[in-house]
């Protein structure tokens, strides 16, 4: 019963390499009638590229060997060919044979090996474009600097000050798409690891600059950190920044962001803590991956990639972001070993 309702192809091979009984599953998959098949040997089926391997397969199984999972294709009767994943095992003088049809499966692997080389052809691009545009984008904000010196009216200053400011923008959104494309690719945010004695000072200037353009947010500073960190100073300014602008972009107006450090357990520890509503744990789960944002609860806005930077950022450096949030507050804290890169 089972060979006549099996869905995978059924046979038996004499040692000439001829299909001496087969299953109805032949005609079903390949479209050959048993009658047909046994006029023929297996090597009449085999796509060009497949006869090599299968030969010298075939010449193991008649020295004792068996055969698991062994794929090639066979041609159907229509001319097509049909991937075929092949069980044979040597009894006596013949063998006794079984085949699964794959063909369904390679397409899949092969649509989905497209997919991911796409991928990453498109992050390539992405990294080299970034790469290029930063020198004519710095000569286009050098320009306007120097213009901006000579003398001229009120209107024409707010002017060079708007496209001063849209080209630094600009440079931060390129660094950004680029980090995000190195990380990407496997080679994660590229940092230099130098002993640091101060980081407070440069922390500082991060949480300033936040302060100008977000007047209105209160940023509160507790800098307890005393000691040696082998770090990236600049990345962990870059870190910082995502950290406080994700704070005041969705903490709740009017009450203070905390910035502090620590030293916890021979780590380096910087805290950024904001008042405001619980992070629903659907949410949590997505937080640090690129371009994930809630619709419906505003915590992710824009492209997503400043959260997943500053992980990455973060397993540069050996360390961790890990997430507390409760319904008054919701902190975001950075370890990183003193020692780390040693």
């Amino acid at each position: 019963m089972t060979w006549q309702v099996s869905p995978d192809l059924l046979g038996i091979v004499n040692q000439s390499g001829v299909f001496i009984e087969t299953n109805p599953a032949w005609q079903r998959v390949l479209g050959w009638p048993e009658a047909e098949i046994k006029n023929m040997v297996f090597t009449d089926f085999l796509h060009p590229d497949d006869v090599e391997p299968t030969m010298a397969l075939f010449s193991n199984m008649k020295a004792g060997a068996s055969a698991l999972h062994f794929e090639n294709r066979y041609r159907c009767r229509d001319g097509d060919y049909r991937w075929l994943s092949w069980v044979a095992v040597p009894e006596d003088n013949i063998f006794v044979c079984s085949a699964r049809d794959i063909t369904e499966d390679k397409v899949r692997a092969r649509a989905l090996k497209s997919s991911e080389d796409e991928a990453i052809l498109r992050e390539q691009f992405v990294a080299v474009l970034g790469h290029d545009l930063r020198n004519p984008l710095a000569a286009i904000g050098s320009a306007i600097r120097i213009a901006s010196r000579q003398p001229h009216d009120k209107t024409i200053a707010a002017m060079f000050a708007s496209v001063d400011e849209s080209t630094r923008r600009m440079a931060r959104l390129i660094d950004v798409t680029t980090d995000f494309a190195r990380a990407r690719l496997g080679g994660g945010i590229p940092v230099d690891l130098q002993p640091v004695a101060d980081l407070s000072s440069s922390f500082e200037h991060v949480v300033d600059e936040i302060r100008l353009v977000h007047p209105d947010s209160q940023i509160e500073t507790s800098f307890a950190f005393e000691g040696v960190v082998k770090c990236d100073a600049a990345r962990l300014d870059q870190l910082l920044s995502n950290l406080v602008a994700n704070a005041v972009t969705h903490g709740s107006k009017g009450k203070a962001i905390i910035v502090s450090t620590t030293k916890e357990k021979e780590c380096f520890v910087l805290s950024v803590a904001n008042p405001g509503k619980k992070i629903p744990e659907n949410i949590r789960a997505n937080l640090f991956k690129p371009f994930e944002r809630s619709e419906d609860s505003g915590l992710l806005q824009g492209l997503g990639l400043g959260l997943y930077i500053a992980d990455e950022i973060a397993k540069a450096h050996s360390g961790k972001i890990t997430l507390t949030s409760d319904d008054t507050e919701t902190v975001f804290q950075l370890s990183i070993p003193i020692d780390a890169g040693n």
